[in-house]
């Protein structure tokens, strides 16, 4: 564990136990979306690796992201 993360357990200890609940669910939440999305990283580039990858139009893709998200 890292001196920060330590720390921060150290803060949340000091807290009401259904406010250290909380933290707990949500950082247990965040850890799994993570992972989640590692995984799906891994497919990527293992997907890549075996050559399955093709060109992108990058204007194609931006247009697509900004009717999605909007222009920025």
């Amino acid at each position: 564990m890292t001196n920060i993360l330590r720390e921060a357990m150290e803060q949340v200890e000091t807290l009401p136990e259904a406010t250290q609940e909380s933290i707990a669910e949500a950082l247990i939440g965040h850890v799994k979306k993570v992972g989640h999305l590692r995984g799906e990283l891994q497919k990527g580039i293992d997907s890549l690796n075996r050559g399955e990858g093709e060109e992108l139009d990058i204007e194609d893709v931006i247009g697509r992201a900004r009717a999605i998200h909007g222009s920025r």
